[in-house]
C-alpha cells in the first residue's frame, strides 16, 4: 500500500508556505521564490525545464527523492492555476505548459466541474468537486500500490493533515522571512497528529526535515 506523503514543500523561518497576493506574475505569490532557491539549482529541477547542468549534492537528492514511487499527485486548485471562480473556458491547463512534471494522474480540489485535460507525457488533470477525501480515494485507485503526493498550496496540505491522512512531510525550511503570505502551520499541532522528527540535514540552501507519524 502507497503512503501519502509531502515532499519538497518550502517554508519560510516565519512559516509562510507562499507569499502574498498570489497572480498570473507571481505563482508563488511575492517573495515565494525564495522558498525554493534550494531546488531550482538542482539538476534534477533543470532537466524538467530541458536544461542542462544543475547541483548533484544533498539538496538534488532530495529534490530528485521527492519523484520517486509517484503513482498520483492531489493539487489544491491554486496549485493548478490563477483563474478564480468558475471556469471561463478551458484554455487554461496549469503552469507547466504541455508536458508537465508529473507524469501520472493529478486530482485537482475545485467547486468548479470540469472536464479531465489529458496532457503529454502520461500527465492527466482531473478535476474533483466533492472535496479531499473523494480526492484521495480516486488517487489512491489510479496510483495502485504507488505513493500519492499532496502537491500543496499550505491550505490544502493543512486539510488533509487535520484529517489525518497524510503519512509523511519532506518540509525544505529556506533561511528567509515573508513576513505575510499564506501560513502554513496555522492551526496544526503536530504533536497531537503523531510526527516526529525523522531526519534533519541542512544545506546552504535549506534545512531539509522529514516528519513522520508514528504509525506510518
Amino acid at each position: 500500500m502507497g503512503k501519502v506523503l509531502v515532499r519538497a514543500f518550502g517554508v519560510s523561518v516565519d512559516g509562510f508556505g507562499a507569499g502574498p497576493e498570489q497572480s498570473l506574475e507571481n505563482p508563488l505569490g511575492v517573495g515565494g521564490t525564495q522558498l525554493h532557491g534550494w531546488a531550482f539549482q538542482t539538476r534534477t529541477f533543470r532537466t524538467m525545464f530541458g536544461q542542462d547542468g544543475g547541483s548533484t549534492g544533498v539538496d538534488d537528492a532530495y529534490a530528485t527523492r521527492s519523484f520517486e514511487n509517484l503513482g498520483a499527485w492531489i493539487l489544491g486548485r491554486n496549485m493548478f492555476g490563477p483563474v478564480r471562480g468558475a471556469w471561463p473556458d478551458d484554455s487554461w491547463k496549469g503552469w507547466w505548459g504541455t508536458n508537465p512534471p508529473y507524469h501520472v494522474p493529478v486530482f485537482v480540489l475545485t467547486h468548479h466541474a470540469r472536464p479531465s485535460i489529458e496532457m503529454e507525457g502520461g500527465t492527466v488533470f482531473h478535476f474533483v468537486t466533492d472535496g479531499i477525501r473523494a480526492a484521495l480515494e480516486r488517487a489512491k485507485a489510479a496510483a495502485c500500490d504507488k505513493d500519492i503526493r499532496i502537491g500543496g498550496g499550505p491550505a490544502t496540505i493543512r486539510q488533509y493533515l487535520q484529517a489525518g491522512l497524510i503519512d509523511e512531510m519532506h518540509l525544505a525550511v529556506a533561511p528567509t522571512l515573508l513576513g505575510s503570505g499564506e501560513p502554513f502551520f496555522d492551526a496544526l499541532d503536530l504533536v497531537k497528529l503523531g510526527f516526529t522528527v525523522a531526519e534533519q540535514t541542512p544545506t546552504e540552501l535549506a534545512l531539509h526535515v522529514v516528519l513522520r507519524r508514528a504509525e506510518s
